[in-house]
């Protein structure tokens, strides 16, 4: 699992089946100050809620995005599991 911020989203005409009645958002990882995040990425979102802006949390594994969707052969890597309404770090 990881934090990230939705800073997009994908429309498509023509989606695979498991990508039906979900968004598509584009990612931007969040890393500490002195870390440089990853690149960004795509996610099915989960909650139906999440949008630009907001921060996420992200399970960025394959074959655990796929149980998320109770779809074993579902071409899913990353799916938004929640949204976050704070983070502190000490």
């Amino acid at each position: 699992m990881i934090l990230g911020k939705v800073i997009g989203t994908i429309v498509t005409t023509i989606s695979h089946e498991s990508y039906k009645h979900r968004r598509i958002l584009v990612i931007q990882p969040m890393g500490l100050d002195d870390s440089l995040p990853d690149d960004d990425f795509i996610a099915l979102d989960t909650t139906h809620q999440a949008g630009i802006g907001d921060t996420v949390l992200v399970l960025r594994e394959g074959s655990g995005a796929r149980q998320v969707l109770e779809n074993e052969y579902a071409g899913v890597i990353s799916v938004v599991m929640g949204i976050v309404d704070s983070v502190h770090l000490e």
